[in-house]
């Protein structure tokens, strides 16, 4: 018996460019007496089903993008004789889906890291429940990946989580809704842990795949303060605490390593925050803008952002600290004319935005704009080839809809067009040359220029167009641009390195 994981892709690059970190820690979740699993990565490469024999177990992560390939992986491992079990976003909304259309014996809704091994168990024993509930396990019960299952130059990028969940309510995540708003922090010595763990093996750039690493905003204790709430205002003084802990033991790391997170434009607010995140070499982050017009932010639930004049000076405060923004920008709101594309292009580059993306409004399944949508749609929703647009996910890519929501003033293909121009502008060679004067060395610019390059060719190409030649087309660029670039952002391991010794320390005044 052997155990596989396998993260299901249509598109393989050959290289990755960040580890998918659920992977290793489901591997760290099972049991070793079971041996080392076989985990697939098909952004790397196809899985290889003759590897696959009666009595093996099978775990398919699956979200939204990737559901087609996934139910098909799925079931061509059952034909194998195997155990087929699926997790993930996808799976935890809509379990029953797995089990009509991708061959599953079992679902695991939530969290793995507890119940992985009981789910193992149970398939060997011959009798799977149909629904595992992983819940939302505690922060002191996250699991340390299996780093050392990594491949051997695989990935530009490495990944650790630091939180889980996010205190936002934002209408078109389905974060705070599945893993919560109330952010589950990992303790300091564990993710430095796992970051000594990969700087020994040659990793030296970090990505922080949390859901927001700013947890607590001086906002959130202002108003605490203001209710009079005691045991919320050491509750969120703890949680700040315990950041400042983690980003000064950051800084006693290797200072030829390289941080990135996710985080809110609140953060501008907060120069002491933003000093310990340049102290730490936290250099890059990415920032979900969304948009640039009041009117633009309140449509989707984050007008505790800014707009204007005043979005360009937040943006530029975090470069002021050493702190690169990845802006993220949503096109396709009800509020969105002609213009502001254009409007949009200018921002992104008056504001010193380092790379940036634009995407297409979609109706994710578990959040507030697709559960308004699929309501709106109502008894006589339209299909495509039998499928309701309400379950596009299950539409092949090249014949779905390139916009889900009707819009007052523009069709789809217009809006699709005028996406696509701005990443074209904003990625043209001479601007993203210019902006790789963020870094100092040839190499340093060299690696910039080809990463932005990268970036544009996997997400705008592949993402807005459905045009099949056009994703190969794409895809095989992708390809030659992750060659040098694995090369370059992978650095000599350092086996023996040690880890920092760790101190709590209280540097703002707020705290009292």
């Amino acid at each position: 018996m052997r155990i596989h994981l396998v993260n299901p892709s249509d598109i393989s690059f050959g290289r990755g460019v960040i580890t998918p970190r659920w992977l290793y820690v489901l591997a760290a979740a099972t049991p070793r007496h079971y041996g080392d699993p076989q985990i697939v990565d098909e952004t790397l490469v196809q899985i290889d089903f003759s590897t696959i024999q009666k009595g093996d177990i099978v775990g398919i992560g699956i979200h939204t993008a990737n559901v087609l390939r996934g139910y098909e992986v799925g079931r061509k491992a059952r034909e194998m004789g195997a155990w087929v079990v699926y997790g993930g976003i996808h799976a935890t909304l809509y379990p029953e889906e797995s089990f009509e259309l991708g061959g599953g014996h079992a679902v695991v809704k939530g969290d793995g890291d507890d119940v992985w091994s009981q789910v193992i168990s149970d398939c060997l024993a011959g009798k799977p429940e149909h629904i595992y509930d992983g819940g939302r396990v505690g922060a002191d019960r996250f699991l340390e990946a299996r780093w050392d299952l990594l491949p051997e130059k695989g990935y530009m990028f490495a990944s650790v989580q630091t939180v889980r969940g996010c205190p936002k309510h934002c209408s078109f995540c389905s974060v705070w809704r599945t893993d919560g708003q109330k952010p589950r922090q990992r303790s300091t010595d564990s993710v430095i842990n796992e970051i000594v763990e990969l700087r020994r093996s040659g990793y030296r750039f970090i990505t922080l795949s949390d859901d927001n690493f700013y947890t607590v905003t001086l906002t959130d204790i202002e108003l605490a303060e203001k209710q009079g709430n005691p045991a919320r205002i050491q509750e969120l003084k703890t949680l700040r605490e315990e950041r400042f802990e983690l980003m000064d033991a950051m800084a006693q790391l290797p200072k030829d390593m390289v941080f990135f997170t996710q985080i809110t434009m609140e953060a501008a607010e907060d120069p002491e925050f933003l000093n310990a995140m340049s102290r730490a070499r936290i250099k890059g982050a990415l920032v979900g803008i969304e948009a640039v017009t009041p009117e633009g932010l309140k449509a989707v639930f984050k007008d505790f952002n800014c707009s204007g004049d005043q979005l360009v000076t937040r943006l530029k405060e975090f470069r002021k600290h050493n702190v690169h923004v990845l802006g993220s920008f949503i096109f396709g709101l009800h509020t969105d004319r002609a213009e502001t594309f254009e409007a949009t292009a200018k921002l992104a580059l008056e504001a010193d935005i380092t790379i940036a993306q634009f995407v297409m409004m979609t109706p994710f399944p578990g959040t507030v704009d697709f559960q308004k949508w699929e309501k709106e749609q109502g008894d006589n929703v339209p299909k495509v080839d039998g499928i309701p647009i309400t379950r596009y996910w299950l539409i092949p890519s090249e014949k779905r809809p390139k916009l889900y929501t009707p819009h007052p003033t523009m069709s789809p293909e217009e809006i699709r067009m005028r996406t696509q121009g701005v990443w074209d502008k904003f990625y043209e060679s001479g601007p993203v040359w210019k902006r790789a004067g963020c870094v100092k060395s040839l190499k340093a610019k060299l690696a910039f220029f080809l990463i932005s390059k990268l970036y544009r060719q996997m997400y705008a190409n592949t993402g807005i167009a459905t045009d099949s030649a056009r994703r190969k087309s794409s895809t095989n660029s992708a390809k030659w641009l992750t060659l040098p670039l694995v090369w370059i952002f992978r650095a000599k391991p350092m086996p023996e390195l040690k880890k920092p010794a760790l101190t709590s320390s209280k540097p703002f005044a707020i705290l009292g």
